[in-house]
């Protein structure tokens, strides 16, 4: 079993920005690096869109609305993947859900965290 535990998000004004990191309390750092780690969020049709990832090959991915705009990124040796949103719209006002893709156990997902973007 595999624990993922977001923080960070909240409330903040169009154009602010906010950092949300997802941590993977309990995993032993050689077994992180294999992990692809991934961000996604709730969209109105309920569905999880794709927001940004890192691969365990080191590639990134980011979703087609927030290229320019956010950036991902991985510490292996602290176990946390990190997502700066700048520039952020009434449109991104989500929960947002860290997703990890182990090699040998599937993936696992944590609670969420809200970001709501309103003036």
């Amino acid at each position: 079993q595999v624990r993922v535990v977001e923080s960070g998000g909240g409330l903040v004004q169009p154009g602010g920005s906010l950092r949300l990191s997802c941590a993977v309390p309990g995993t032993i750092t050689s077994t992180f690096w294999t992990y692809t780690v991934g961000w996604y969020r709730q969209n109105p049709e309920n569905q999880r869109e794709l927001v940004a990832e890192v691969t365990r090959d080191g590639n990134i991915n980011y979703g087609d609305s927030v290229k320019g705009r956010f950036t991902i990124s991985k510490d292996n040796s602290q176990k946390k993947v990190y997502l700066r949103m700048n520039n952020l719209q009434p449109s991104d006002t989500a929960v947002y859900y860290c997703k990890v893709e182990t090699v040998r156990t599937g993936d696992y997902w944590g609670q969420g965290t809200q970001v709501t973007v309103s003036s």
